[in-house]
């Protein structure tokens, strides 16, 4: 089995180190390429408007001044030059990739590009606090990461479908479990717009989280998993037309004068 890993967080990153190990207890033909540097929140975007740069790392490892879709696209049709790869694994994430999180998360839009080729495709995210100082539990998606990729795959993965996976924060022994679980859905007003002053007196922005007490997530969702220390499983598809709303414009323009 050939499998190619990326990521968003960028070649040297740590997530991605244990996402190539977990990439090699499922085999041993194993490519990594990967942003040269962190494209966290870039989505499902190209270059199309600047050149890509390409540098080898290593004999199998390789980094592209791009973004995570630049990077499937190069490693599928540059480096591995259209030789058959049979997995993609976006990811590990610093950090969760649940609820609206997927719109603009590069680890998600890795696997995604995955899928729009027509390879099997999974995203690995690894929640932690960002703000408590401590790192990330890596060794929990190292620990149980290879038996549900194999699980995943075992059971088939339908075309234009990929799987998100997100560990909780916690050691391997504490996880409770496994939750195939749907999106869930944030608070929103914890986005805002943090204006700061610059040295000759020019404003600048960043967006920003707020710290916020949490509200209850939804049950049964990716963002309840978490919280209740279970792995989220949550399939996602590329399709995303709304069937109901296209049934009822259809509907809607169907009357006299649609032709007008």
């Amino acid at each position: 089995m050939r499998i190619l890993v990326t990521n968003d967080d960028g070649i040297h990153s740590e997530g991605l180190d244990i996402c190539e190990e977990i990439a090699r207890t499922l085999s041993d033909d194993v490519w990594v390429v990967a942003p040269e540097h962190d494209q966290s929140g870039v989505a499902h975007s190209l270059s199309l408007n600047d050149p890509l740069r390409l540098r080898q790392v290593d004999e199998r490892r390789f980094a592209v001044r791009g973004t995570p879709t630049d990077c499937v696209i190069m490693g599928v049709r540059h480096v591995l030059d259209g030789k058959q790869i049979d997995l993609v694994l976006s990811g590990v994430n610093r950090g969760r990739n649940v609820g609206e999180d997927v719109i603009y998360s590069g680890t998600v839009a890795g696997a995604m590009e995955g899928a729009v080729l027509g390879i099997p495709s999974l995203a690995l995210s690894q929640s932690y606090k960002s703000r408590s100082g401590n790192p990330p539990f890596w060794k929990t998606g190292l620990a149980h990461g290879p038996d549900i990729i194999r699980r995943v795959l075992g059971n088939g993965v339908r075309e234009g479908v990929l799987v998100n996976i997100n560990f909780p924060d916690c050691r391997p022994e504490e996880v409770r479990g496994i939750a195939v679980a749907p999106l869930g859905r944030r608070r929103q007003e914890r986005l805002h717009i943090d204006k700061r002053i610059d040295g000759r007196g020019n404003p600048y922005y960043w967006i920003a989280y707020s710290r916020l007490t949490e509200m209850q997530a939804e049950r049964g969702s990716d963002i309840a998993a978490l919280d209740n220390r279970c792995i989220a499983v949550t399939p996602l598809k590329i399709d995303i037309t709304d069937e109901p709303t296209m049934t009822h414009l259809a509907a809607v323009f169907a009357g006299p004068g649609r032709n007008q």
